[in-house]
């Protein structure tokens, strides 16, 4: 059937779920310009590649719907070719290809080379942190590592993405420097797990050797750290981060749970003791850092008791930022062994729980900042509003900050100091002041 697009060789380019998806569709991006192909992100194309995610099961049936959705769009004649790539693919390839054969071509994590070769492009090597960039012109993420060599019972990640495997500092430098010509001015760092970083290339935790590699990045004003592990935490980061102005008092460590019989079953490698001795430790080294963690509720084996542990460990540790999330019950790990006991209902019942708490506490922490006037960077204009956050806040994921756009203007993508006038749970509302 001919198609009815007259979007002729235009790739358009979906991405789903995390942000080291975000990084992957970018890079992918990136390769086809230099190929001298069209492309685009989340747009109309003839031909379509989507990146999926394969981690839990809202996202699994995301992604199942999102290929669907264009699978039909072929038949219909409104698009010429479906790839599809990343996590998911990786993961469940052959049932993919039994379950929804229409699909052109499926694609692992790592299959970029064929990929591109599928979509008519050569792998350039010569491209390092060459990227089409989707978020705001004033953050990108950074990628330093990928894969994950931790245990967790419950995640299937390095069935989708492998071992560990570092960066060099001198790549991420050089990426870095193509990034602040852009006029990227904030680097998020992700990787499955941050801390683990560099063990495979210099035989010891370097994520401090790195950070002061990247703080001389001249542009660059914020670099943000997402996902470090607990277990075996490079003290010396919090040094960097009191020292360097340019390290954001804010880290991105996802506990998942604090009861020991949970942590244990979990294989997390500690215990409550150390865990809340660890954030001790980052309060006393950085007293104004913003602390992120992401809870699971739900899992096997988690009773009423071990549920109260957790929720009154959340109440006595006051994190600035919370998420909680259900358990899911997914093929090939540990954890799959086990039985999964906590019904359906329980399991958002308790989420809930958590999140009504953390909210009540995101409230008071909020109202302390009622008066005091914060460095923003300002991302976009939506609305009525301009929306930019202070160094504690994560894009997507955390708090904004609010300028009403009636009564005042900031630039899109500059930092300006703005006096936070109120709050509610998850959002200020503030007003410029002169520099």
């Amino acid at each position: 059937m001919r198609t009815k697009t007259l979007k002729k060789n235009k790739i358009n380019v979906v991405t789903l779920g995390c942000s080291k998806n975000v990084y992957d569709s970018e890079v992918l991006m990136g390769q086809l310009r230099a190929n001298n192909k069209e492309v685009a992100h989340e747009e109309e194309g003839n031909v379509v590649v989507i990146n999926t995610c394969g981690f839990i099961a809202n996202a699994k049936e995301e992604s199942v719907n999102t290929i669907l959705e264009y699978v039909q769009k072929k038949e219909a004649g409104d698009v010429d070719k479906v790839f599809v790539t990343g996590c998911l693919s990786e993961r469940y390839k052959p049932d993919l290809q039994k379950e929804i054969p229409n699909v052109d071509e499926y694609f692992g994590t790592s299959d970029l080379p064929n990929l591109l070769k599928a979509l008519g492009a050569d792998y350039k090597h010569e491209l390092l942190g060459e990227r089409l960039t989707t978020t705001p012109k004033n953050y990108a993420y950074l990628k330093i590592a990928e894969g994950c060599d931790r245990p967790c019972s419950f995640c299937a990640i390095p069935l989708m993405r492998g071992k560990h495997k570092s960066k060099t500092i001198d790549e991420l430098v050089e990426e870095s420097n193509k990034l602040a010509v852009k006029g990227v001015k904030e680097l998020i760092l992700i990787a499955q797990d941050l801390t683990y970083y560099g063990l495979d290339l210099y035989k010891k935790r370097n994520l401090a050797e790195l950070l002061r590699a990247l703080v001389k990045v001249e542009g660059i004003e914020w670099i943000r750290l997402h996902y470090a592990f607990p277990t075996g935490f490079p003290m010396d980061v919090l040094e960097v981060m009191r020292e360097e102005p340019k390290i954001c008092n804010y880290i991105d460590i996802p506990l998942q749970h604090i009861a020991d019989p949970i942590l244990k079953s979990m294989r997390r490698g500690t215990t409550k003791a150390k865990t809340t001795k660890l954030l001790q430790d980052f309060r006393t080294a950085v007293p104004d850092m913003t602390i992120r963690t992401t809870l699971i509720v739900g899992y096997p084996g988690e009773t009423e008791d071990d549920f109260q542990v957790l929720k009154d460990w959340v109440e006595q540790m006051r994190f600035e930022r919370l998420g909680c999330f259900t358990y899911s019950h997914e093929e090939n790990t540990h954890a799959f062994t086990l039985e999964d006991d906590v019904p359906e209902e329980i399991k958002q019942q308790r989420a809930n729980e958590i999140m009504e708490l953390q909210s009540q506490i995101s409230w008071e922490l909020n109202q302390e900042k009622i008066g005091k006037t914060y460095r923003c960077i300002i991302d976009r204009k939506e609305g009525n509003y301009f929306v930019g956050r202070t160094e504690f806040d994560s894009p997507d994921v955390d708090n904004e900050v609010l300028v009403d756009a009636a009564k005042h203007y900031v630039k899109i993508g500059d930092f300006t100091q703005i006096e936070i006038t109120d709050a509610s749970d998850f959002d200020l509302y503030g007003t410029p002041v002169a520099n």
